[in-house]
């Protein structure tokens, strides 16, 4: 097949090489193949005492551990000029590892490329297989990304594999910044390999690409080289497309089939047979360890979920609430990819799947499990246009209330960015069971889509989501049980509060409730968020209430000291919270106060403006008058 000069590769993405390359590309990788075994497991990353070959340019990585796999020195920049050519900026290998660093979960990392087939879903997609596979090198496990959708012809593929390209155009795709693919699986893992068939303007391909922070840091590489080789399928055979020099071609088939899990030519495109006519085929392999010298990622625990081993490990069952917290979806989808996937997506899908290790995940909207549900508009305001949008709100209490799960979902464009969002302040029993779902589409994700970038709009979001909250649970909180104190005991916690270093007047007395959770509040779990962190306090403060009223009556001057030192405190956040929505509130009403004013200034400086013109025109034809005036 002729060349095709017109496609070109990209700066970023070495594709081909040549005699004046030097030491950048394939050549590298061939010279160290005699001696050195192949990718997938090397005796130095299994084994640090394995003998590297004197000739070679190897560098063993310095960890398996993701967090650490940075950590090396940066040699010296070997000089790119080529004749005719100007001199351009390179993407070092290191920046691969520092870049995918925007994902501090590895879940996070999952859900990008989740998302790049949900976006397929437009080409034809019907399903999504996530799962996990053996490394054929080594019997190592890796991870399996596969879809049916439209897939990518070359020039896509060499589009994903560089930075900053994104083919997505329409408003509707999740993805938008053309850096997912690279940060999601240098998050996994080391070394990730794409196959890709699709069929667009009559020419049906298919493309191999090879990303390797393994073949770049043991090579020397001091730039980011993707060997990538391609196929013309249109005549049902496969014959390369080759767009420099036929040996350019077979250097880079010789780099993919030494460094990737496929060891012969054959073995990769036997890949393409579970592809059929359409789709792509992800291996994420070298995947990272924690810190203990262990696969970050546990396949062995669930043959049907993928486990976060260190989250897992968190997980305890010392009482009856703990177990019931952690059995909610809020606390799981921490630690198991089925759980996190459930609620991913705002929308259930009508023709698309999502297979989790060979059984499809059952997708979970816990709006429909709520009581008492209300459904709130929320009218953001948005400078520079005048389309009004409209935000609706599903509030309710979970089915178990009281509980202490709460929270909003946060969803954008379907896909969830927050999960139970706790907007309401920590130890504070207001809003406990509450929880709410709302898709914030006029808002921008970060780029790990794991939050929200802060603007005036996120925290105006904010304090409308904490009224929110603080309005239903007037309105809602005594038709499942509970209810704010009486007039009569608010008062009598504001006149009998004290410090909270005040001891118990009878040394006999056995500790109360309160004063245990005092000092468990005092000092949280680390690995608690907010809400659970909260709860300790607000079950506790929620028992000591009952005892005032239970114990009115009692002459012990202690216990009654002991019951109302825990209503005030209790009562205390509770005050705070009420005043922090006040703020919040009044906060707000300054803020559109100055939107208004600012539009107002800016009218009456345009105003002002006219008004110099006209008067610049005035006298400039009175000006005109007197000139004439003394010429006659």
């Amino acid at each position: 097949m002729p060349p095709k000069e017109e496609k070109l590769p990209i700066d970023v993405v070495e594709l081909d090489s040549s005699d004046d390359d030097g030491d950048a590309g394939v050549p590298v990788a061939g010279r160290t193949k005699p001696d050195m075994p192949h990718g997938g497991k090397s005796p130095v990353m299994e084994n640090q005492n394995a003998v590297v070959p004197p000739d070679s340019s190897y560098k063993p990585l310095d960890s398996r551990s993701f967090w650490k796999a940075g950590n090396f020195e940066v040699g010296r920049i070997k000089s790119a000029a080529v004749h005719g050519e100007l001199e351009h900026a390179r993407v070092h290998p290191k920046f691969l590892h520092s870049n995918a660093t925007s994902h501090k979960w590895a879940f996070g990392a999952i859900a990008e490329l989740l998302d790049n087939a949900v976006d397929e879903i437009s080409s034809g997609a019907t399903f999504v297989k996530v799962d996990r596979i053996s490394n054929p090198r080594d019997n190592s496990p890796a991870l399996l990304f596969q879809d049916d959708g439209g897939g990518m012809d070359p020039e896509r593929l060499r589009k994903c594999m560089s930075l900053g390209y994104s083919s997505k155009t329409s408003n509707s795709t999740i993805g938008q910044y053309g850096n997912g693919f690279k940060t999601s699986t240098m998050r996994l893992g080391a070394d990730v390999i794409v196959f890709s068939r699709s069929s667009r303007s009559g020419r049906a391909t298919q493309s191999v690409g090879l990303l390797s922070y393994t073949f770049l840091r043991r090579t020397g590489q001091d730039d980011v080289i993707v060997p990538m080789i391609d196929y013309d399928i249109s005549d049902h055979w496969a014959e390369p497309i080759v767009y420099g020099s036929r040996d350019d071609w077979s250097a880079n088939l010789k780099t993919i089939v030494e460094w990737s899990p496929f060891a012969t030519k054959m073995d990769l495109l036997q890949q393409f047979d579970d592809i059929k006519s359409h789709g792509t085929r992800i291996v994420v392999y070298n995947l990272w360890l924690n810190d203990e010298g262990i696969y970050e990622l546990n396949f062995d625990d669930d043959d049907e979920d993928i486990m976060l081993r260190d989250e897992a490990n968190l997980t305890s069952k010392t009482n009856k609430k703990g177990r019931e917290l952690q059995s909610h979806i809020s606390y799981r989808l921490r630690y198991s990819l089925r759980a996190y996937t459930s609620i991913l997506y705002l929308k259930k899908f009508t023709n698309f799947s999502i297979i989790l290790r060979g059984k499809p995940v059952e997708q979970y909207n816990i709006v429909d499990d709520l009581k008492l549900t209300k459904v709130i508009t929320y009218r953001p305001q948005l400078a520079g246009t005048s389309k009004e949008v409209l935000v609706e709100t599903s509030l309710g209490f979970v089915k178990d209330t009281p509980s202490p799960v709460c929270g909003f979902n946060i969803y954008h464009k379907n896909r969830l960015i927050r999960p139970f969002w706790k907007v309401t302040a920590d130890g504070s029993s207001k809003g406990n069971g509450v929880i709410g779902v709302l898709e914030a589409n006029f808002i921008e994700p970060a780029h790990d889509k794991q939050d929200f970038e802060r603007s005036s709009l996120f925290f105006k979001l904010e304090s409308r989501l904490k009224q929110m909250v603080m309005d239903y649970w007037k309105g809602h909180c005594h038709l499942i049980g509970l209810k704010p104190l009486e007039p009569h005991l608010l008062n009598l916690q504001r006149a009998s509060f004290v410090p909270p270093q005040v001891q118990v007047a009878n040394d006999q007395t056995p500790p109360t409730d309160f004063q245990t959770v005092t000092g468990l509040a005092a000092h949280p779990r680390p690995h608690l968020n907010s809400a659970e962190s909260g709860n300790i306090g607000r079950t506790n403060c929620n028992r000591a209430s009952p005892a005032v009223q239970a114990m009115a009556g009692n002459a012990t001057g202690s216990v009654k000291k002991d019951t109302q030192i825990a209503s005030s405190s209790c009562m205390s956040i509770d005050q705070i919270c009420e005043e922090n929505i006040q703020l919040f509130r009044r906060c707000e009403a300054f803020i559109q106060r100055e939107t208004e004013l600012k539009r107002t200034i800016e009218e009456l400086e345009k105003e002002l403006e006219d008004t110099k013109k006209k008067s610049s025109e005035l006298s400039s034809r009175l000006e005109s008058q007197k000139k004439l005036k003394l010429l006659k």
